[in-house]
Order: C-alpha cells, then structure tokens, then sequence
C-alpha cells in the first residue's frame, strides 16, 4: 500500500492547522528559527571573516602576480618551498662567506621578460601632528598604480603625485588629529609634505603608517645626514619589488627556480594557489610536510557539542502544546476511521512544515544579519571580508538540521497523541498521568557520571572525555529538570497570587516547561563554560604578566648625563602635557668609581656596585639550582605559586632594569617615591629614609635587617676629575646597611630593589646624580596629549624621554565575555519570552475563569510576567551550574600540561585559576531574568478576549 496519500494529507492537515493559529505557528517557527540563525551567522561571519589563500595574497601582493626579495646572503644559490615564505641554500652547500654576503643582488635582472614592477621600501620615521609628535612607519611605494587595488585603497582625498606628497592611513589621520590638506614633517631631516588622501589597507584596518612616493623620503634625507652628522641617518629597510609578468603569463615556477640561481626569493600568486608536485621542488625532499589545519580548540569542540543539544532542545515545547491544542481535530481524525499511526502523522507532519519554514526563516535572517553587521565585525576583526563566502553545503546542512529539528521537537508529542483515546481527545479531558519516577534517577546516574568523566578527561588531558562528559552531564540536567520543575510549584504555598499560580503552572506543565528551561540551560551552559576558560585564561596571562612600571604612574627618565640632561625643562614639558595629579618623586642614579655608562670601552675601565644576595632559607630560591627538579616533582601547583611569589624567587626568573640602576635596582630618592610609585604608605618607612636609613623592598636581600653592598670603586685614566682624587688601584668595599624591610609584596615592585637617601650614598662613597622623576596618571593619557607630550620633549632639547606603563587595561577577553553575555542574554529573553506566549495560548482557560472569579485585569500580566520569570531564572541557575563542568575540566587540562612544563624546568609558573565571571553571571541571573520578566508583563494586554466556549 503507498503511503503518500496519507502523509499527503497529514501535510494538509498540518498546513491548514499552521496558517489556522498563526500565533503559535509564529512562535513555534521562532523556536526553530532563532539557532538556526545563530549557526548560519556564524558560519558565514566564520567563513567570510578568515581569509582565503587567494585573499592573503591580495592583501600581500595586491594585483601584482609575484613579490622578489633579495635575502641577506648575497647572490648565492638558494632554494624554497612554493609558499616563499620556507627558503634556504641547498643541503651541503657551504654557509655564504662575509665577502659574499657584501656583494649586492641585481633583482630586477630576475624579472620575467617583458614584465614591469614597483619598488617598495619601509622606514620608521618621527612626525608631526596636529597635537604634536607621534612615532610611524612611512613606506615609499606608488599606491596610485593599479596593480597596488585589493591592498591599499583611497577611501578619501587623492593618491600622492608629487614628491612633497603622502598620503596615511584612517587610523593614523584619526590618531594624529589631522586633516586632508594639512602638512606633515618629517623630524630630522625637516622636511615636509603635504597630505593628499586617506587610505585603507583592507588586511590590516588598524594600521598606521604614511605612503609616499620612491624616491622622496629615503633620498633627500640621506642626503641631509650625509651633509649634517648630527642627524641619523634613515634605517630604510631592504628594498622589494612587486612584478607584474607579460599578459597571460604570470610568475611560473620556472621563473622562480631562475630566481633563486641568483639568491632572489619570490611569492608568486600563480604557484603559491596551484603548486608544483614535489618532485619539481628542490626543497621538498629535505623539508618535512607541515599540517597548516589547526586543530580545533577543546574549549570550541566542547561548546559546539552543547550547541548541538540547544538546536534540538529550543523547539521542544512548542509541540507538546500544538498537539494539546489540537487534541480534538485529532480526535476527529480518529473518529473518522484514523489509524494511531495517522495521527502521529499529522503531528509530525506539523513538525516538518513549521520547521521547515523556520528553517528558511532563519537562514534568511542569518544572511541579513550578517550584511547587516558587517561593518561592525570588519571593525572589531581588524580586515574587510574579501567577499561574503557562501558555502552551499553547510548552509544546506543548517537548514536541514532546522527542518529534522522540528521533526524531532514533534515525535514525543506525536507518540503522546497517538496513545490518547478518541473520547478524551473530543471531550477536550486531559486525563492525568503521574510523572516518570525512572527518568530522575537515569539524570542524576548521568550527571554523575557525566561529571567524573569530564573530570577524569581533564586530568589525563584528553578533550574528547572531556567534551563526552559535559555532554552527558547536561543530559542527566535534563532529566533532572521535571522533578527540578515540580519541586517549584511547593515553593509557592506562601507566596502571593501571581507568583503562586505561575509555579503552580510551571509544575502541573512540566511537558511545557522543563524544554524551555532545559533551551534557557543549554544557552547558558555554553556561555558560561566559554566565560569562564577565557576568564580564567586571562587570570593566568595577567598572572604570567610582568609590568615595565607600578600601574598608573608614568616616569620621564633622563637620555644624557650631568648637566646635560636639562631635566627641569624637561620636567616642565611633561607636568603641561600629561594628566598627572600631585607632586612629583624625583629619583637619581647611583654608581662607585668611574660611571659605566660613559667609560664603557675599556675592559673594567669602569667600578661596579652590587648588592649582596645571602644564601640559605628565605635567601636562595628553592626552585633554582641543586634539587629544584625534585623538589618540582613534589609540590602542587598553589605551592609553587607561593614560592614563586616569595621574595627569595622573584628576581631570579625575570627582573625589570630601568631607571639608570642596572641589574643592583639601587635607586636614590626620598619618602616621596614611595608614594608615587612604590605605593607603601607606612610612615617608619618614610621616617627611616628621612633619618638616612635606606629602604629596602625585597626582603630576601637582608639578614637580621642589614644588606652587604660591595662596590669597587676603579676609576678610569680618561675620567681626570675623579682620577686625580682617587690615584692608585681600585679599590673594594664592602658596607653592612642597616635598612627598613618593606613587606613581602612589594618585592614585586617593576624596577626597584632598594631606595637610598642620597647623604647614604655618598657617605659610603658613592656618586650620585639627579636622573628623572616619576609621576601618578589620574586617568590614562590620550593620543593628543602622548603626542603634545613628545613634542614638549622635543622643545626642551630632546634629553630626556617618557616610560608609560604598558599594562593591559582592556583586551579582547573583555569584548568575548561581553558578547557571550549578550547571546546568552537574547537566547534566554527569547526562549522564555516565547515560553510564555505558549504558556498563555495554552492558559486561556485558566485566565478566563480567573476573570470569572473577579481578579483584576493587571492579574493577567502579571501572570505573564512571573510564568516567563520561573522559565529563565531557572534555566539560568541550571545553565550557569551546567556550564562548569566543562570549564572546570578544561582548566584541569590546562593544568595538567602547566606542571608537565613545571616539572621540567621549575622556574616556569604552573597558576592555572579557575576564575568565575562574575559580571557575566550576574548579568544572566539578576538581569536578564526580571527584564524578561517586565518585558513579558508590559507586552501582555490585560483586556480579556471574549471568546466561545468549545464543545
């Protein structure tokens, strides 16, 4: 018997009954719509966003066909890969001698026949700016040509023409403050341009750099360096050439072999996208194949395992209420001869036409989200889509999976409408049936176990556990979910009204309920397990992080000696320019003999200064030297923290020189650097450095609160002053100080070790001399003012300069915490908020006789407002609890290759947190819940619909 005439009825039946109650068909297709939109946004953000290999070389080579690089060895012969990125002299060649090296390489002798080319050569250089000075990079290349369209692109203005012409980037123009006609100068050489457009390179948005013609920077300033010594010359990079071969032909891989007979490398587009078989690359038998797939994440693997559980999850209730709803047409169905089998036909036909539709809906909407939102992701990725990258095949698949999800979400309503009797579905009775007792108990055997394989995946490193057992975990969620549901309705007995009747609902529609609480968990299951590895992944790297100065300082730091230095001058430029609040804390230099920085040619022609490290516990470093590997071997990875972060420890992996110190870090200045930049408030400090007792921050340093300080004091020939004061050998000291200990965090203090009152010194013979400053930000300073700032150095003579801080106040971990937030944020303000539009279609009954008894209108939206509150706030706590376990597991990874490293080389930090995402947390739990709440509450009309009682 053919089966097509019944299921094609089912369809119309199913089609009928869709366009019949179009609200809830609306709501059901948004169910099954709304991750398929998410899916197909992402993979065609994915796929336009990661550039292809024919776009990287756009944005390298632009519309050239190949780019020649002389190399460093001169003209020898070379080999490489058909990439040209792998090169190197043949095996068993002989390395290339310094003569060899010196000769130079005629390039352009390499070109095909009857090709052309544009030469291109970079140079650091200094600028002036509206606000003052800014450092850049200025590239001499002719950017108007057209084999530069698809890497540079004019987006403003005109391209330069002339020699006193550049052109810059967006960025650079917004940084800089300047405007299209204004003019530019070069530092140095003095000389000025004009500048004529803005540009674009589309690999790169954020660059900042300027454009000009060759021949117009690099020349004429050699030129003034040649005439003037006391201008540096430019530090011009090696020059390339962009090559355009004869029409039709391209650079082939002939052309690249002659090439690199005459130590030329070249990337040619035509090779580079259609390689040569190995047996034509020289280089091919001698270098190993390299795998350029990378492989996918554990974090990105373990999420898009969840993900998969959402899709199916979020169209799960709309169902079970369709089928509720349409129990008497069902019923009809059975009166009039159905079989069961035609009744769960009809349902799930309903299934595959509204997940259908919502398929196409989604995926439509995904495209125009996507060119909706371009702009903006263009922005945040740092490069222009070479084009939107469509791929049939997965789209196809998205919308697939979007049609067989709504085929799913309809068979457990399906089979529950085909075991109903005729009579209960015509009479409208909902019978009543008592809870599976086997399914909790499968969810919490599930959990169980789905936590301890996750955890046992993460200890041995093996995310493929990992990912299963979060997986499973969730599912013994879901389980738990009904009987999770119906423990809600008893916490309602002594609440008021609305709240009451809404968890009472809750629980007496767990069919309802529990998948849109189980769509709400899944969602946040995912962002939270994402949260927290980044959060904790950004712990660890602030951890690892070892600051160049105490964060929101800045310190100006003398680029001469003696007098020569002008330092009040250049104190002046900075306090005008830069947002500093308070005094200043002026530090100096301290050194024995003659002063190394000046009497630096001549072996020890110069004295030294240390400070005396003691040996034994507390001093010596346990994890460095004799026994450190075993000690490693037994201690966790909290304990190595602790040891890495004592004093004794923490100078002996990385330290911080600056400040004219050398590696002792002796500085001299008074209580007032402690506030500026140490940070110590402790006024025995302050005391003991007023009373000439120098303080010291790193306590490893001292024993029974005094450090040895040995200096010898050798006095150089060519430094007459001192050497006449101090003839004879050198001589050597060693002082016993007494000092003030500081506590044991301050050892951590960027480039400081101890600070001497200068009367100390040089009563111990010492010298010193004045250095620079250091100065507390009230905010962090502009472009503007870094440029003003600079250009105030310049005025005062240019001797001195400025060290800012480079902490990292803001990274991309903020914006990926943020826009996870967001998605969990929508998904869950959508999946309860459509929740509660079923709920309410499938609680009309219930409403009206609400009215019947004399409740208030606003009881209806209120109602509302609660009945969406119980579905997110749920399915949030779930979620945030679910997602966990995946993160935590994925941190034991971590950690588990963090003490391998450890152990075998035990000055490398093994602090692997785990941080939970607070804000992100607290956004979901507190926020989105009642704004899906209020939301709910203020969409719903508190007006009541009459409407004819059925039967």
């Amino acid at each position: 018997m053919n089966p097509l005439p019944g299921w094609r009825a089912a369809f119309r039946i199913a089609r009928r009954d869709a366009v019949r109650a179009k609200g809830r068909s609306a709501l059901v297709v948004a169910m099954i719509a709304l991750p398929v939109l998410g899916v197909t946004a992402a993979d065609l953000t994915y796929r336009s966003a990661l550039p292809t290999k024919a776009e990287e070389l756009t944005g390298e080579l632009g519309a050239a066909d190949a780019r020649f690089t002389a190399t460093s060895m001169g003209p020898v012969k070379l080999q490489q890969m058909p990439d040209g990125v792998n090169w190197g002299t043949p095996q068993g060649a002989p390395d290339p001698t310094p003569e060899e090296q010196e000769r130079p390489v005629d390039v352009p002798a390499t070109f095909p026949e009857g090709s052309r080319h544009l030469t291109e050569r970079s140079l650091p250089a200094s600028v002036t700016t509206r606000h003052g000075i800014t450092d850049t990079q200025i590239t001499e290349l002719r950017i108007a040509d057209p084999m530069l369209r698809g890497r540079i692109e004019l987006t403003d203005g005109a391209y330069p023409r002339a020699k006193d012409e550049i052109a810059a980037t967006e960025d650079f123009i917004e940084a800089s403050g300047l405007s299209i006609g204004d003019r530019v100068t070069v530092r140095g050489p003095d000389q000025s341009y004009t500048l004529t457009g803005a540009v674009e390179l589309p690999a790169d948005l954020r660059a900042e750099s300027l454009y000009a013609l060759p021949g117009s920077v690099i020349a004429p300033w050699q030129k003034t360096a040649d005439r003037d010594k006391n201008i540096l010359p430019p530090q011009a990079s090696d020059p390339k050439w962009l090559v355009q071969g004869p029409p039709g032909a391209g650079v082939t891989w002939r052309h690249i072999l002659a090439a690199n007979e005459k130590g030329v490398v070249v990337i040619s587009r035509q090779v580079a996208l259609d390689p040569p078989p190995d047996s034509e690359v020289p280089m091919a038998a001698t270098t190993d194949p390299y795998d350029t797939d990378a492989e996918m994440t554990a974090a990105v693997l373990t999420v898009t395992a969840m993900a998969l559980l959402e899709i199916v999850l979020l169209a799960g209730p709309a169902f079970a209420v369709g089928a509720r709803r349409s129990r008497r047409q069902l019923g009809l169905v059975g009166s009039c001869g159905g079989t069961r089998g035609q009744v769960r036909a009809v349902v799930l036909a309903g299934g595959a036409v509204l997940g259908g539709v919502g398929a196409v809906v989604g995926v439509g909407a995904g495209f125009g989200l996507t060119a909706l939102f371009r702009p903006m992701i263009e922005d945040y990725t740092g490069s222009r889509f070479g084009e939107l990258t469509v791929r049939p095949w997965e789209i196809l698949g998205i919308a697939v999976l979007g049609l067989v999800t709504g085929v799913l979400a309809a068979l457990a309503p399906a089979i529950v409408a085909g075991r109903q009797s005729v009579l209960e579905s015509l009479t409208g009775r909902r019978g009543t049936r008592r809870g599976s007792r086997v399914l909790p108990v499968i969810g919490v055997i599930a959990l169980t176990a789905g936590v301890a394989v996750a955890v046992y995946g993460g200890v041995a490193g093996d995310t493929a556990l990992v990912a299963g057992g979060s997986v499973l975990a969730e599912l013994g969620v879901l389980g738990c979910i009904p009987v999770i549901v119906g423990f809600l309705g008893r916490l309602g007995r002594r609440l008021p009204l609305t709240p009451r009747i809404a968890l009472r609902d809750a629980a007496r529609n767990r069919g309802r309920t529990a998948p849109a609480v189980a769509a709400v968990m899944a969602a946040v299951a995912g962002s939270v397990a994402i949260a927290t590895y980044t959060s904790s992944n950004a712990a660890e790297q602030a951890y690892d992080y070892s600051p160049n100065l105490t964060p929101g300082t800045v310190a100006l730091m003398a680029a001469d000696i003696g007098d020569n230095a002008e330092l009040p001058r250049s104190r002046a430029a900075v306090e005008q320019s830069f947002p500093v609040s308070g005094g200043r804390a002026d530090i100096g230099r301290v050194w024995a003999g003659s002063d190394c920085s000046v009497y630096y040619e001549e072996e020890n022609g110069c004295g030294t200064l240390e400070l005396v490290k003691p040996t034994g516990k507390g001093h010596s470093c346990p994890l460095k030297g004799k026994g450190a590997k075993e000690l490693a071997l037994r201690i966790s990875a909290d304990e190595h923290k602790r040891l890495m972060n004592s004093p004794a420890c923490m100078d002996e992996n990385y330290t911080m020189v600056a400040f004219g110190t050398g590696t002792d870090k002796i500085v001299v200045g008074g209580a007032d650097v402690l506030d500026s930049y140490v940070k110590l408030e402790d006024p025995a400090a302050a005391k003991a450095l007023a009373e000439g007792t120098p303080v010291l921050l790193n306590s490893a340093y001292a024993k029974n609160g005094e450090v040895t300080l040995k200096a010898i004091h050798a006095y150089n020939d060519r430094d007459k002053k001192n050497r006449a004061l101090h003839p004879g050998k050198a001589r050597v000291t060693t002082d016993r100080l007494k000092v003030h200990v500081a506590p044991d965090r301050y050892a951590a203090t960027p480039g400081i070790r101890m600070i001497m009152p200068a009367k100390t010194a040089e009563g111990l013979g010492l010298h010193v001399e004045d250095y620079g400053s250091f100065y507390t930000l009230n905010r962090d300073p502009t472009d503007a003012e870094s440029q003003a700032a600079h250009a105030a150095l310049d005025q005062a003579g240019n001797r001195a300069y400025l060290m800012t801080s480079d902490e990292r106040l803001r990274t991309d971990d903020d914006t990926i915490l943020l826009i996870l937030a967001l998605f969990a944020g929508v998904v869950t303000l959508g999946a309860a908020a459509i929740t509660t539009g079923l709920s309410k279609a499938d609680a009309e009954a219930d409403l009206t006789t609400l009215s019947a008894v004399g409740a208030p209108p606003g009881v209806r939206r209120s109602l509302s407002g609660f009945q969406c509150l119980v579905v997110a706030l749920t399915g949030v706590l779930l979620g945030t609890a679910a997602g966990l376990v995946p993160a935590v597991a994925l941190r034991l990874t971590d950690l588990r290759a963090a003490l391998a490293d450890m152990r075998e080389d035990p000055m490398e930090s093994a602090y692997t947190p785990i941080v939970m995402p607070w804000e992100t947390i607290g956004l979901l739990a507190l926020v989105v819940p009642v704004l899906a709440g209020l939301l709910a509450a203020g969409l719903t009309s508190s007006r009541l619909t009459l409407a004819r009682r059925a039967g």
